[in-house]
């Protein structure tokens, strides 16, 4: 909300700006200048009868009626306080602070009721409580550390601010961290426990610079609160576990965290590529789930893979394959650079030949895209190495034309798969992202393999190998997913399958088919769930593509407007179900409708941009099974990226803390972070200036 300009009075004529001295009459009527402001200005009655209010400070006449308020006030003070009152020598202390009026039915620290106005009844006043309590949120949300308490400069830059407030100890910002930390693990498990839908988790294994290893379960669900369906990951524990934990161990441990937060029982799949003996504790952990029978398709979807992992592993021990080209490579490139003489020829060789100066890039060990740079660099100075090569014909660091031509070949290889690794890091992956991409990587092998170079051909034909093997454990995930995308439905599985298979058809099909009945199948395990009845979301009716939900988000029409399910909408879909019916006409199951329907077209280079959850949420009502199998599937972290073992390291500052003060903080401090990024800006914070 806008807050008024400030308004002085007009100055039309000497009349209008004489302030007479009216008798002091006492009217019992008159309100009490309860605001803080009136301490800076004095309110004196024109002749005309209207009320001004003069600044101490400047002696400027501004409005002082009483339907004017005092935000103009408060602005002209501003202003007038960081320029004439410092001139003065008169520090004042200005407090840009939110006034909480009333506590909003949250509970949260920091929610309140904000006006844009200050009238004269305000009652404002400082809340020590709720300033402690802010500090410890700013500290968690910010990873501060907790002795920023006793720096002298911190703690003058807070008397400036608000004399008031008393500074808190080290171990009392430590006790109130801990606090909130157990205050928003209440809420999350409260939200976890309410959602409808099945979570998915993922394992990371951290370790401390003191070499304290500690586990890492994050949860991965689509949230569907406040009428939108949103792509959640929450890290809900940080464990301390000992570096000779058992797969069993590990897995008994992870079942005794999803018990504690109640979701043991809605499990979709887990993702274990950063842990130790990540298969060994996948297959503990399906002993344990199994006889339940609470699994997709009774565990057949459990144990999944990135997309990410998957070709990095494929790449990287395929490149262990080819170690000696790749030394040779580096040799070569280690000496242009570290020797002062060899490296102003090559510079000035390039400027010779006009070409453009890039970086001449020495790859990392076991990082198979900075091998793929360090070979695309040496491929772009081809023709200056080779002049230093002739320069220097007694060196045998430079290339012979048969290895220049491995490395060539090489390198279109990694650049294909680099390409596709870096599609992969976007913000709130769904599953259905990259099927395409890994088909196509797929397709690639397949040719590379039948390729006259024979670096090129074995290469590719070790990563075949590898990448089916990794990729057949996740491959069923990702094909219901791109089922589940409207713009693709079953084509993608058709088409690409056909090419991967080539000349055999006979297995292109029977692994169509297969793919096809799993997922029926388990459409009818969704559609015979409890779960199922017991969604108050989902609204049953059948039709077919002139349904209410085919005008709001047309075939072939790229908007991003969802509606929403309304009671008129219940009722057209029972009048429709009644028509139908009553005609004799069979009702047909969700799938059956969606697969029918063309699939959703897009307009030309916006492919990037489709919501598939905004699409899936505005036609819950007409496949409600499919809805809720695609809030479970789409949720899975089939395209998320694993990080290193170099980026799983905490800090010094953490390394330093006791295993339960880390877990509280870096689980709070995700929780936190979620939800400022959930919450719109605020309008209209309050400027208050203190009384000295």
């Amino acid at each position: 909300m806008l807050e008024p300009a400030a308004m002085e009075v007009p100055m039309a004529g000497t009349l209008s700006t004489t302030v007479a001295a009216v008798p002091t009459v006492h009217n019992p009527r008159a309100r009490k200048l309860r605001s803080a402001v009136w301490q800076d200005f004095t309110k004196e009655r024109r002749a005309d009868g209207n009320c001004v209010a003069i600044c101490n400070h400047c002696k400027k006449q501004l409005t002082a009626t009483s339907r004017s308020g005092t935000t103009h006030l408060r602005n002209h003070l501003a202003i007038c306080t960081t320029t004439s009152t410092r001139r003065a020598g008169k520090r004042r202390k200005l407090i840009v602070r939110r006034i909480l009026n009333n506590k909003t039915s949250t509970g949260r620290p920091g929610d309140g009721v904000a006006s844009g106005d200050d009238h004269d009844n305000d009652t404002t006043h400082f809340d020590q409580e709720l300033s402690r309590q802010d500090l410890a949120r700013m500290i968690v949300q910010h990873g501060y550390r907790f002795s920023i308490v006793d720096d002298l400069g911190f703690q003058k830059f807070v008397k400036n601010l608000q004399p008031q407030f008393s500074m808190v100890s080290y171990d009392t910002v430590r006790a109130d961290s801990m606090t909130i930390y157990g205050s928003e693990r209440l809420k999350l498990q409260d939200a976890l426990l309410k959602t409808p839908c099945r979570v998915s988790i993922s394992v990371d294994m951290w370790r401390s610079s003191t070499q304290m290893d500690y586990l890492c379960l994050t949860c991965h669900y689509i949230d569907h609160a406040a009428d939108e369906w949103k792509l959640r990951k929450k890290i809900l524990n940080f464990v301390h576990v000992d570096e000779n934990f058992t797969a069993n161990q590990i897995a008994i441990l992870i079942l005794e965290k999803l018990q504690e937060w109640g979701i043991d029982r809605k499990l979709a799949a887990v993702v274990l590529d950063n842990c130790t003996s990540g298969d060994s504790v996948a297959t503990e952990l399906l002993r344990a789930l199994q006889p339940r029978r609470l699994l997709l398709l009774n565990g057949n979807l459990f144990h999944v893979r990135s997309c990410a992992h998957v070709l990095n592993l494929t790449v990287e021990e395929s490149l262990e394959q080819t170690s000696d080209i790749i030394n040779r490579v580096r040799e070569m490139i280690q000496n242009v650079k570290f020797s002062q003489e060899r490296l102003q020829k090559f510079l000035g060789t390039a400027k010779l030949l006009q070409i453009d100066q890039k970086l001449l890039v020495l790859d990392s060990p076991n990082n198979w895209p900075s091998t793929y740079l360090m070979f695309d660099s040496a491929c772009y100075y081809h023709d200056v190495l080779l002049r230093l090569a002739e320069q220097e014909s007694h060196y045998a660091a430079f290339l012979t034309p048969k290895e220049w031509a491995d490395v060539k070949a090489l390198t279109e290889i990694l650049d294909a798969l680099n390409n596709t690794m870096e599609k992969f890091p976007v913000e709130n992956p769904t599953a259905n992202l990259y099927f395409n991409d890994m088909c196509e990587i797929h397709v690639l092998l397949n040719t590379w393999r039948n390729s006259p170079s024979p670096v090129v051909a074995q290469m590719a034909g070790r990563m075949l190998k590898k990448f089916e093997g990794y990729w057949d454990l996740t491959r069923p995930v990702m094909a219901f997913a791109s089922i589940l995308d409207p713009r693709y439905k079953m084509k993608s599985i058709e088409y690409f399958f056909q090419l991967i298979y080539g000349n055999d058809q006979f297995t292109a099909k029977a692994t169509i088919e297969a793919i096809k009945q799993n997922f029926t199948s388990l459409c009818n395990d969704y559609e015979h769930s409890a779960d199922s009845l017991k969604n108050p979301a989902v609204l049953f009716y059948s039709g077919n593509s002139n349904s209410c939900m085919s005008s709001v988000y047309s075939y072939g029409n790229d908007s991003k407007t969802f509606s929403r399910i309304t009671l008129s909408d219940a009722r057209r879909g029972l009048d429709q179900y009644i028509q139908e019916s009553s005609s004799g006409q069979s009702l047909k199951s969700d799938l059956d409708m969606y697969l029918e329907e063309a699939v959703y077209r897009q307009k030309e280079g916006n492919q990037d941009n489709f919501d598939i959850l905004g699409w899936w949420k505005s036609f819950a009502a007409k496949y409600p099974v499919l809805s809720q199998m695609a809030r479970d599937i789409l949720a899975i972290p089939v395209s998320i990226i694993p990080l290193d073992s170099e980026a799983r390291v905490l800090n010094e500052y953490l390394s330093t803390m006791d295993p339960l003060t880390v877990e509280g903080l870096v689980c709070a401090q995700d929780w936190l972070r979620a939800e400022t990024e959930d919450d719109k800006a605020p309008n209209g914070d309050e400027i208050i200036v203190a009384p000295n």
